[in-house]
C-alpha cells in the first residue's frame, strides 16, 4: 500500500462547491482515472480517502489537501495528470507527492488568506485593520444547526494587514486553525463590530496557503516540503 497526498485549488465558480459535492466528484473522478484505490473494511466500504481543513463554501482556495490510499506502487506526477483530466475545470489538481512521515492534519496549523473587497478606499481598511489588532477580543455570533454560538475572531488572527497597492484593496489575513475554525466572514463581521467597516460590494476570499505558523519568520510552511522525492 502506498499513501498519496493531494493539494487541489477551488477556482472560479466552483468556489461555491460544498465540501460534500467536492467529496463525490473527487470519489468519481478516482473511477475515472483508474486510480487503484484502497478501501476501508465493513458492510459499506468506500475509498481510503481522509481530507483536512476544508475551505468553507464560497470562498476560493489554493490550497487544498487530501491523503489518499492506493493498493500498488503509484508514479504521483502521473495521478496527478490523471485526477485533473477526470475533474471539471476549476477543481484543479495542483500536486500529487507520496506522503511522508505523521499526519497530514497535523501539519496544518494556519492558513494564509487574501480578501478582496471591491470599493472599498485604502485608508478605511487600513484604519479598520489597525482598530481590530488593538482590540483584546472581538466577540462575533455565528448561526449553526445548533442555534448561535459566539467566538472570537481576534484571537484567531496571527496577522492581518491591508494590502493598498492591490486591486481592489485586499485584506492579507493569517488565521490560527481552531475549534470552531475562524472563517474571513468573521474577520469582517469583528472589523464592523470594533470599526464600522461594511463592504460597500460583496468580498471575495481566496485560502493561498495552509501550513505550520513559524512565529520567527512570520511565515507558513509547505505541508509537503519532506515528501520523498520531491522536487525542491
Amino acid at each position: 500500500m502506498q499513501k498519496l497526498r493531494v493539494r487541489f485549488a477551488k477556482r472560479g465558480r466552483l468556489r461555491f462547491t460544498s465540501h460534500r459535492d467536492f467529496q463525490r466528484a473527487f470519489e468519481r473522478a478516482l473511477r475515472r482515472a483508474d486510480v487503484p484505490m484502497a478501501w476501508s473494511q465493513g458492510f459499506t466500504p468506500h475509498p481510503r480517502v481522509s481530507y483536512a481543513g476544508a475551505a468553507p463554501t464560497g470562498a476560493a482556495s489554493e490550497a487544498e489537501y487530501l491523503e489518499l490510499a492506493v493498493t500498488r506502487i503509484c508514479d504521483p506526477a502521473e495521478i496527478r495528470a490523471a485526477l485533473d483530466a477526470a475533474l471539471p475545470p476549476g477543481l484543479d489538481v495542483v500536486e500529487v507527492v507520496e506522503a511522508g512521515p505523521g499526519a497530514l492534519a497535523d501539519r496544518l496549523h494556519a492558513s494564509s488568506w487574501a480578501i478582496e473587497l471591491p470599493g472599498a478606499t485604502p485608508a478605511h481598511v487600513r484604519d479598520a485593520a489597525a482598530t481590530f489588532l488593538a482590540a483584546g477580543s472581538v466577540p462575533v455570533e455565528r448561526l449553526t444547526k445548533n442555534g448561535v454560538r459566539e467566538l472570537d475572531p481576534r484571537a484567531a488572527v496571527l496577522r492581518l494587514e491591508a494590502d493598498t497597492e492591490a486591486d481592489p484593496v485586499t485584506l492579507r489575513a493569517v488565521l490560527r486553525h481552531q475549534s470552531p475554525t475562524v472563517r474571513p466572514e468573521e474577520v469582517l463581521a469583528g472589523l464592523r463590530l470594533v470599526a464600522g467597516f461594511e463592504p460597500p460590494e460583496p468580498p471575495r476570499a481566496t485560502r493561498l496557503a495552509q501550513g505550520e505558523w513559524d512565529d520567527a519568520t512570520g511565515e507558513l510552511s509547505d505541508p509537503l516540503a519532506d515528501a520523498p522525492g520531491r522536487d525542491t
